[in-house]
C-alpha cells in the first residue's frame, strides 16, 4: 500500500485551500451563516463549477469528477479548517451516495449530473434516534430509529397510486434550503413496518421546514415537518439498512477528515498566538509547560489525522476494515474537542470573546459530538461490531 498523495490529490487540497483562504475568512464565515440559505452560495457555486467539489466522488457518466472517497475527505478536511458553511456535507456526503447505491436509472440520470453541477443541493431527512444511530456509528442500527409503531418519526401510505408522507425530522443538516430531501420513513403499517427512503422535491405541497438555532452556527439544520406530503420513492425493493451501512463508512471518514482540518487550524492559530503573546518579557510559547501542552494536541492531531485518512481508503476496500470509520471519528472529534479547548485556555481572555474565532472551533467540536457523537459511544460500537469483548471475556 503506498501511503502517499498523487499529484491529482495534492492538486484539489491545494486549490481549495487557496479559495477558501481569499474567500472565507472569519468574517466571511460570521457572515454567510446569517444568510437565508446559511452558507455563501457564490462561494459554493464556484466550489462547483472550478473544483466539481459535489461531484467529487460521483462517476463521471453522472457528471461527477469519478474520485474516491479519498479525494471527497481530502475536500472535506480543507473545508473544515476554515469552518467553511456549505451543504458539502449534507449533499456530496450523505444525500448523493445513497441516490448513486440505491436509485434506478432514471432518478440517477434526472438527479446526479445537477448535484454534481452544483444546481441541486440535497439533505437526508432521519427522524427518531438521530442520523449517527442511522448510519450505524452509534446504538442499534436495526432498530426502530425511524419511528416505528402507529405514531412517531415519519409514516408512509398509499395513497391514489402513489406514496404520502406524514410525520417530521428534526436536526437535518441544511435541511432548510435543500432542493432535494431524501427521507427516511416507516412503511408496511404497524405490524409489517420497514424502513424506505423517499425523495421529496422543495416545492411540494404541505412540506414545511424552519431553521433551527443550532450550537454550532456554521453547520445549519433545520426541522422538516411533512403534512400529508406525495414522495417518490428511492429505487425499486432497495436493501436500505444495508446502504445506510456502507454509508455511514464513507460519512464517517470525511466527518473524521473534516475534524482533523478544523484541529490542525485551530492548533495552527494557537501557535501563532504563543508566539507573539508575552508575558514576564518573553512570547509564552518560550514556556516549557506551554509548549508540552502544544506538543500533547499536535500528538493527537497527527493521529487523528492519519486514522482519518486509513479510513477514507478503507471506506472503499471494504471488509474487515468497515468497522475503523467510527473509531477514526471518535479520535477525530476527541482532537478537535482538546485543541480548540487548549486554544481557548492559551488564548486568555481573548480567547473567551465573540470576536474571536476560537469559539467557532469549540462550537464545532461540542455540536459535532451531539450530531455524530459522543465519543464514547462510537468507540462502544466499533467495539460491538468486532466483537471485540464476548461474555466478559476479550475475543483474541
Amino acid at each position: 500500500m503506498d501511503a502517499r498523495f498523487t499529484p491529482e490529490q495534492d492538486e484539489i487540497r491545494r486549490t481549495l485551500r487557496e479559495l477558501l483562504l481569499k474567500r472565507c475568512g472569519p468574517d466571511e464565515v460570521r457572515a454567510a451563516v446569517r444568510t437565508a440559505a446559511g452558507y455563501d452560495t457564490g462561494l459554493w457555486d464556484t466550489c462547483a463549477r472550478r473544483l466539481g467539489l459535489p461531484g467529487l466522488a460521483l462517476p463521471e457518466r453522472y457528471g461527477g469528477v469519478g474520485c474516491s472517497v479519498t479525494e471527497l475527505a481530502l475536500a472535506c478536511e480543507e473545508s473544515g479548517r476554515a469552518l467553511a458553511p456549505s451543504p458539502l456535507i449534507s449533499t456530496a456526503v450523505l444525500a448523493a451516495p445513497l441516490i448513486l447505491a440505491l436509485g434506478t436509472e432514471d432518478q440517477r440520470a434526472a438527479l446526479l449530473p445537477r448535484i454534481a453541477g452544483g444546481e441541486l443541493t440535497a439533505a437526508l431527512a432521519v427522524p427518531g434516534a438521530g442520523l449517527a444511530t442511522a448510519l450505524g456509528l452509534v446504538g442499534d442500527h436495526h432498530g426502530d430509529w425511524a419511528g416505528g409503531g402507529r405514531a412517531g418519526g415519519v409514516q408512509a401510505r398509499r395513497a391514489d397510486g402513489g406514496w404520502r408522507l406524514y410525520g417530521q425530522a428534526a436536526h437535518v443538516l441544511d435541511g432548510h434550503s435543500a432542493g432535494l430531501l431524501v427521507v427516511a420513513a416507516h412503511t408496511g403499517g404497524f405490524a409489517r413496518s420497514r424502513t424506505s427512503l423517499f425523495l421529496v422535491r422543495e416545492d411540494t405541497e404541505g412540506l414545511v421546514r424552519v431553521r433551527q438555532t443550532s450550537l454550532d452556527e456554521t453547520r445549519a439544520q433545520a426541522r422538516v415537518e411533512l403534512r400529508d406530503v406525495a414522495a417518490e420513492p428511492l429505487g425499486e425493493d432497495a436493501d436500505v439498512l444495508g446502504a445506510l451501512a456502507g454509508l455511514g463508512r464513507i460519512a464517517a471518514a470525511a466527518l473524521a477528515a473534516e475534524a482533523v482540518g478544523a484541529a490542525d487550524r485551530a492548533l495552527e492559530r494557537t501557535v501563532e498566538y504563543a508566539r507573539q503573546r508575552e508575558q514576564f518579557g518573553r512570547a509564552i510559547g518560550s514556556f516549557q509547560a506551554v509548549k508540552h501542552r502544544l506538543a500533547d494536541v499536535y500528538v493527537r492531531v497527527q493521529a487523528a489525522r492519519s486514522a482519518a485518512y486509513y479510513a477514507a481508503w478503507a471506506a472503499g476496500a471494504g471488509g474487515d476494515r468497515e468497522r475503523v470509520g467510527g473509531l477514526a471519528l471518535a479520535q477525530a472529534l476527541e482532537a478537535l474537542r482538546t485543541a480548540a479547548a487548549e486554544g481557548i485556555q492559551l488564548h486568555g481572555g481573548i480567547g473567551f470573546t465573540w470576536e474571536h474565532e476560537a469559539h467557532l472551533y469549540f462550537k464545532r467540536a461540542s455540536g459535532d459530538e451531539l450530531l455524530f457523537g459522543p465519543v464514547h459511544r462510537l468507540r462502544a460500537r466499533a467495539a460491538d461490531d468486532a466483537r471485540l469483548f464476548d461474555g466478559g471475556e476479550v475475543v483474541v
